[in-house]
């Protein structure tokens, strides 16, 4: 057959088409542990006997590792095989969150949870790497949107059988369900993925003239924005359903998979349309509706109306994560593995920030303000976005010229 016999970058097709879906896969139970401490919640203050705005520190410290870890761990692990790198930290990933399944404490949760997360900070940004050299060029945009599509892929069904799992069986078994998936990836990456794949490592000077351009730090600070607004409001959901809403379990996990549903299809629409709109056209349209739903949070008072009310944050909160590295990407191609690992340390930062503003805001007042908070990081995203824009046409870093 001609896909067998075609060959991409010393790779067959069918290999580069084999090792996108494992390492979908892959992400897809990397982002099930990530986003595990939004779902479980409920269960977890109820069994550990800690308040909300305690248990989201989950997410806060877990973003911190992440944000720091994954450029650190990136020079530490380049020119080391792939296959090997991958399928190692899966399981890594594996047994950390069967430990954490265990843990007899909020504590001790804690502390193997963070340790756990070094598996997502390597396993994320080196499949992307990974994929980006065994595909061709002219496929190489579709194979990164490819494989992380498993984030999105784990908000439509991840984290909803995390809410209804955690609110029916507990959340032990929540994050035992993530230690099977990672173990399984890891094995299906082993099995698939060729020997020899090993991406060239950033250099110094690509770091630095990221570091020392005013558009494309700009972008990434957009990127952080755009995460503390949504992860302020987005760590205690399932909280605010059961407790503003009075929403049974079913009904939490309806509105994560309305969520999920949403944020997945507007991911792929936008793989196909952003190179007409724009990058930054795009992520302007994303960021607006995201601050549409912030607007609309605090008068949707019934489990119906909040499922309409959410659905322009969702289409945002996945798409404008890749619609930010594809513009990143046109601001300066040479330039693109440095700003795309900023960039992804940058989410993470946010969702830090968000965790950390939503939880103090918790504590001291509930969950009146939160859409509030997140509205008002929104407005400042949008608009730090819009003056990086005007800058566009300017010869960014490198000489590179960017694209409207």
């Amino acid at each position: 057959m001609l896909e067998r016999s075609a060959v991409t970058g010393g790779h067959s097709a069918r290999t580069v088409a084999r090792s996108r879906w494992a390492l979908l896969g892959g992400n897809f139970a990397i982002a099930c542990g990530v986003m595990a401490p939004s779902g479980v919640m409920n269960d977890l203050v109820d069994s550990l006997q800690v308040s909300a705005a305690v248990a989201g520190q989950l997410t806060t410290v877990g973003a911190v590792v992440l944000a720091l870890s994954a450029p650190l761990l990136a020079a530490w692990v380049a020119g080391s095989d792939r296959r090997r790198l991958l399928a190692l930290w899966l399981l890594w990933y594996a047994v950390g969150h069967l430990l954490a399944a265990l843990s007899p404490n909020f504590t001790v949760l804690a502390i193997v949870r963070t340790v756990t997360l070094l598996g997502a900070a390597v396993f994320t940004p080196q499949a992307g790497a990974a994929i980006a050299l065994m595909a061709p060029a002219h496929a190489r945009g579709h194979a990164i949107t490819f494989v992380f599509l498993g984030w999105a892929v784990a908000s439509v069904l991840g984290l909803p059988l995390h809410a209804y799992v955690a609110e029916t069986f507990g959340w032990r078994v929540a994050l035992g369900g993530v230690a099977a998936m990672s173990a399984l990836a890891a094995g299906w990456v082993w099995l698939v993925m060729p020997d020899g794949v090993r991406p060239a490592a950033l250099s110094g000077a690509q770091w630095k003239s990221v570091f020392t351009d005013p558009v494309l730090m700009a972008v990434v600070m957009v990127t952080a924005l755009a995460g503390a607004a949504q992860f302020t409001l987005f760590t205690y959901m399932a909280p605010y359903f059961r407790q503003a809403l009075g929403a049974t379990p079913a009904q939490i996990a309806g509105l994560f998979m309305v969520f999920g549903v949403v944020g997945l299809v507007s991911s792929v629409v936008v793989t196909r349309v952003i190179d007409r709109l724009g990058t930054s056209r795009m992520v302007a349209l994303l960021l607006s509706g995201m601050a549409l739903s912030f607007a609309l949070w605090p008068f949707a008072g019934s489990v119906a109306t909040m499922a309409l009310a959410i659905v322009p944050w969702s289409l945002g909160c996945f798409a404008a994560q890749s619609s930010q590295h594809a513009r990143l990407t046109s601001l300066a191609p040479t330039l693109a593995p440095a700003s795309m690992a900023l960039n992804s340390g940058a989410i993470y930062v946010g969702q830090a920030v968000g965790a950390a503003t939503g939880g103090a805001m918790l504590a001291v007042s509930g969950f009146s303000h939160l859409a509030w908070a997140a509205l008002a990081w929104t407005v400042v995203a949008i608009g730090l976005s819009q003056w990086a824009a005007s800058r566009q046409p300017r010869r960014t870093a490198a000489g590179a010229q960017p694209a409207a």
